[in-house]
């Protein structure tokens, strides 16, 4: 009867030994001595590696000498207490089996430190490494953490369209959906549209916010967590053009709820890392941001700063601080400003709140000055924005006129229109940059560095 494979994880944390088990992983690195080997085996599942000592009674001792850093094995052994320093258990082989090899002339990954810039053009191989292997791992609990929370929290998980006919932001930067032919395409707009595969121009979401609404208005409280994309010029460390979003929307709700459930969610997510992931943030707490563990600490315990638009403009105004932007009232808020406030100013995260109207989407709330809007922004040190959101306007005619107003055209959201006009109700929601989240428990500086393969402008590789 085959030996089933234990993972490196189980195997460490067991609290006794075993007589018989398989560890399969990528060598690390090989030691050699007189009659006996060391290797040190990686297999994912943490970022500890398992040392296995291979002396030449075990069956395939001789094919030591062939393994070199990212080869693959299979090791049977008994697993024993370790006399060295450093882990509790190490492997003793009787047997081993090159899975895989790896030319140690050609694999590009060694025992060394490699830039991020070198690991981007190697995205294939860069999750072996451990700063990567570990972001990927925090990646995951995030991930379930935020169904958790929503789970706890009473929302119901749905799923909003990625190929899409409206653009929710209205600002255009949307990658075309087509079937045409390359002869087809180059049709006039309108025959295009017509006999493309919906009859109609299509395109990949920017966001499920539109169609998360009516599922609200009809479950109460409901998230979508999915890929959104964005075709903006921009080569930003924040910047991609596929990104992953965390989209809650609740019915009978306002601003002040928006405002309080990001929070909740945001120091829950951190809570969730430092509590469940300990090993692997120890690696960023050490080797990328020193400061973390005492930043999130604080991220968790201090309530966040709430500020109106308006008071955010006066502070950055009397700053004694020369910004590449300019700032004012009417002017959008940008990055500098932005970890200005959370980083110089009040040292920790902010939400500004009543933006002026004219610089948001069309379907936030009109406030009652008739010149700002019921947004929100969460702004966090180090990064800047990580959640955007507002009150949804829910009066008919009001939405009707901002649609207008902005020349977008009215019969695309018929239907968004007739959630208003049947039985309407208060309601808000937020999209949350998951990535930009990975960012603030990591302290990884580049978005390109916390998704396994980044989509960014003219980047288009693996």
């Amino acid at each position: 009867m085959s030996i089933r494979r234990t993972t490196v994880l189980s195997a460490l944390g067991g609290g006794q030994g075993a007589a018989e088990i398989r560890v399969m992983g990528w060598v690390r690195t090989r030691r050699d001595a007189k009659g006996f080997s060391f290797l040190e085996i990686n297999d994912g599942s943490c970022l500890s590696n398992l040392q296995v000592v291979v002396d030449d009674t075990a069956t395939g001792a001789g094919l030591v000498k062939d393994l070199g850093t990212g080869a693959s094995v299979s090791v049977l052994g008994e697993l024993v207490p370790s006399p060295g320093k450093g882990q509790r258990f190490e492997l003793r082989a009787t047997s081993l089996e090159i899975l895989g090899p790896a030319d140690p002339e050609t694999y590009p990954l060694q025992k060394k430190r490699h830039s991020d810039e070198f690991l981007r053009t190697i995205a294939h191989l860069r999750p072996r490494t451990n700063k990567y292997g570990a972001m990927l791992r925090l990646r995951s609990a995030l991930g379930q953490a935020v169904h958790r929370y929503f789970a706890v929290n009473g929302f119901a998980w749905v799923h909003t369209p990625i190929i899409t006919g409206s653009d929710c932001e209205g600002a255009g930067e949307m990658f075309r959906v087509t079937a045409l032919s390359d002869a087809e395409a180059a049709l006039p707009a309108a025959a295009r549209a017509e006999k493309d595969f919906f009859g109609k121009n299509a395109f990949l979401t920017v966001s499920g916010q539109l169609t998360a609404e009516p599922l609200a208005l009809a479950l109460g409280k409901v998230y979508t967590f999915g890929p959104t994309f964005r075709a903006e010029h921009s080569d930003t460390s924040r910047h991609a053009a596929e990104f992953w979003m965390v989209e809650p929307e609740m019915a009978f709700a306002d601003l002040e709820d928006n405002m309080d459930l990001a929070e909740s969610l945001l120091k829950d997510l951190v809570t969730g890392v430092l509590r469940e992931c300990a090993e692997d943030f120890g690696l960023f707490a050490k080797f990328v941001d020193p400061g973390l563990p005492e930043r999130l600490a604080a991220f968790v315990a201090e309530p966040f700063v709430r500020l109106p638009y308006a008071e955010a403009v006066r502070i950055l105004l009397s700053a004694k601080k020369d910004f590449a932007y300019p700032v004012g009232p009417g002017l959008d808020l940008q990055s500098e400003h932005e970890r200005y406030l959370t980083e110089e100013h009040f040292r920790r995260p902010v939400i500004v709140y009543d933006y002026p109207r004219a610089i948001k989407a069309f379907y936030m709330r009109q406030n009652d000055d008739n010149e700002t809007v019921a947004a929100m922004d969460v702004l966090v040190p180090g990064i800047g924005e990580v959640v955007g959101g507002s009150a949804r306007e829910e009066r008919l005619d009001l939405l009707e006129a901002r649609i207008r107003e902005l020349a977008l055209p009215l019969e695309a959201y018929w239907w968004y229109l007739e959630t208003r006009r049947f039985g309407t109700v208060p309601h808000a929601g937020f999209g949350l940059g998951f990535e930009r989240v990975l960012m603030l428990v990591t302290g990884i500086g580049n978005i390109r560095d916390v998704m396994p393969f980044a989509r960014t402008w003219r980047h288009l590789e693996f």
